[in-house]
């Protein structure tokens, strides 16, 4: 039997494009009926590694890290909308939305992955804060993600005041960060070669199509 592709996808929770580029990955994989063949990872990434707890509004946020004006984010927000219903994902932007620090969603991503569902946590946590008005920060949140993905939210929630896990997420950044990897998502196939940003689901086919051919 042919080893499975080795799949990373390092990103951010609070990530659109992330959650764009995923739902269009997952879309190909299954579409070629090749789930069995695939070994996926999320790795941690964040956008905003200095974000205050409180967080910040995101129309002043969007102002202050890429000068676009609000009416170039409302653009952007409605054709993520769109991109996303087509997908199967829910992008709900409102009028107060607020960035959120996403380190403790990372610490607890690798307690998931350690349980085996860390890609149903990804996706609750994503859908979380893009579909339901959560401020994917706040514990109680976490702790309701964990539930609804039949983790233990506890143990899991240990974690957090725990210095050791939280180093550990702080060099798997610094680890993707160190190969080049400065925007997400980043899909990295076989720790050999990257695509960058959301791929349309024919060119990830393209990829995966060759690396079983290879």
């Amino acid at each position: 039997m042919k080893t499975k592709i080795k799949i990373d996808v390092v990103s951010d929770v609070v990530c659109p494009w992330c959650a764009i580029g995923y739902k269009r990955l997952e879309q190909a994989i299954t579409e070629m009926g090749i789930q069995d063949k695939i070994e996926l990872e999320w790795q941690p990434f964040e956008l905003n590694p200095n974000m205050p707890a409180e967080g910040q509004d995101v129309e002043e946020h969007i102002i202050e890290k890429y000068g676009s004006t609000p009416a170039q984010q409302k653009e952007s927000q409605e054709q993520m909308t769109g991109l996303g219903a087509e997908l199967g994902f829910k992008f709900d932007y409102f009028k107060g939305m607020r960035m959120a620090n996403t380190f403790d969603a990372h610490v607890l991503l690798e307690y998931a992955k350690e349980k085996g569902k860390q890609t149903e946590l990804k996706m609750r946590l994503m859908n979380s804060f893009f579909g339901e008005r959560k401020d994917v920060s706040d514990k109680d949140v976490l702790k309701q993600a964990l539930l609804d993905v039949g983790l233990n939210a506890e143990e899991a929630l240990i974690r957090l005041d725990n210095e050791e896990m939280r180093a550990n997420v702080k060099s798997v950044e610094s680890y993707w960060q160190n190969l080049g990897v400065s925007s997400v998502p980043t899909v990295v196939f076989n720790r050999k070669s990257a695509v960058n940003g959301a791929q349309p689901v024919a060119v990830y086919k393209q990829i995966l199509t060759e690396l079983l051919e290879s």
